[in-house]
């Protein structure tokens, strides 16, 4: 059986790759880094460098593959509208093509609930929901319209699974607690409102587990969508403290309320904009929004419809992290 991943160098799709290998598959991941090729490849799985946006090599891998996931994408709080585009939206295009022409069984793609991300508190949302007028940025706004995209190729035939994992963390991961822990070893945090913010997060293992779980999903899921986390609520500022704890490290807050960081990062997002040629300011609204409003998903569709249930608590995953960090003297 030959499997396809894209974003075979991310965090999320190293993961998926090893595992399917060691599950007896016939894996072969796409990326940019190949650092990270060549450690996938000592691992068994075969590594090819290749962009999304290259449409003639992503027709030519998807050719006699099975199942292709697509995990690849630009994900960022910040940069250039046509750079997401190009990975995100003509990427996903150029997959889509490939699965068509190659007659796959099964393409499962990885979105994000950032799709329901805006300044405000929203709990329990389910993927039924509406979404905001705006997308909070162009993240949140291409991986929509590639979506979109997923949703046509549906009704055009092919059988497609999407999920929607929340921050997903673990050994390994370079964006979700690394930078958290990053700002507090500064000596200082900001503690942006009255600290009562509750979030998902998600261990890498569970993800791994519910895009298999999507390989092999019933009928009934091609065409779905699949809102992914750990399933229990954690609050941000007592989950940083438990991380720095773990580590041994020490820090402080620094309050300061939702009004005054958002005009703060809003000044900055314009100054850099209009005389720092885009570059990424210290701080964003959409930082601020997380550090601020709750957020959670609801996810009994994946776990009545896929059979999705989290094997590794949010308690292991951060012990693993650690366990991670602490080895490699970050």
């Amino acid at each position: 059986m030959k499997i396809l991943v894209t974003g075979g160098t991310g965090f999320l799709g190293q993961k998926l790759a090893v595992r399917l290998q060691k599950l007896g598959y016939d894996v072969t991941a796409i990326g940019r880094n190949q650092a990270i090729g060549k450690q996938l490849n000592k691992q068994g799985v075969r590594f090819i460098t290749c962009s999304l946006e290259d449409k003639e090599s992503i027709l030519a891998l998807c050719h006699g593959q099975d199942y292709v996931f697509h995990t690849g994408a630009l994900s960022s709080p910040w940069g250039k509208y046509d750079d997401f585009y190009n990975s995100n939206v003509i990427g996903t295009k150029n997959i889509i093509e490939g699965c068509k022409q190659a007659n796959v069984k099964r393409l499962i793609h990885v979105s994000t609930p950032s799709l329901y991300f805006h300044y405000d508190e929203r709990l329990d949302v389910k993927e039924s929901d509406q979404f905001p007028e705006t997308f909070v940025n162009h993240y949140a706004k291409t991986k929509y319209l590639a979506e979109q995209e997923m949703d046509q190729a549906f009704q055009d035939g092919l059988p497609v699974v999407t999920i929607r994992p929340r921050a997903i963390f673990g050994p390994g991961d370079n964006a979700i607690l690394p930078r958290l822990v990053k700002v507090c070893e500064k000596g200082m945090f900001p503690k942006i409102g009255d600290g009562t913010v509750e979030v998902d997060i998600t261990y890498v293992e569970n993800v791994v587990d519910a895009l298999i779980l999507c390989m092999n999903s019933g009928e009934q899921t091609l065409g779905q969508k699949y809102n992914i986390t750990n399933g229990v609520r954690v609050n941000l500022y007592e989950m940083i403290e438990e991380v720095m704890g773990q580590l041994g490290k020490t820090f402080s807050y620094k309050d300061i309320s939702f009004k005054k960081a958002f005009f703060i990062a809003k000044v900055l997002e314009h100054v850099s904009s209009i005389f720092l040629g885009g570059k990424e300011p210290i701080l964003t609204r959409y930082t601020v929004s997380v550090l601020s409003k709750s957020q959670t998903l609801n996810i009994e569709k994946a776990k009545q419809e896929l059979g999705y249930h989290p094997r590794v608590s949010i308690e292991e995953g951060i012990q693993h992290f650690v366990d991670w960090w602490k080895k490699n003297e970050h």
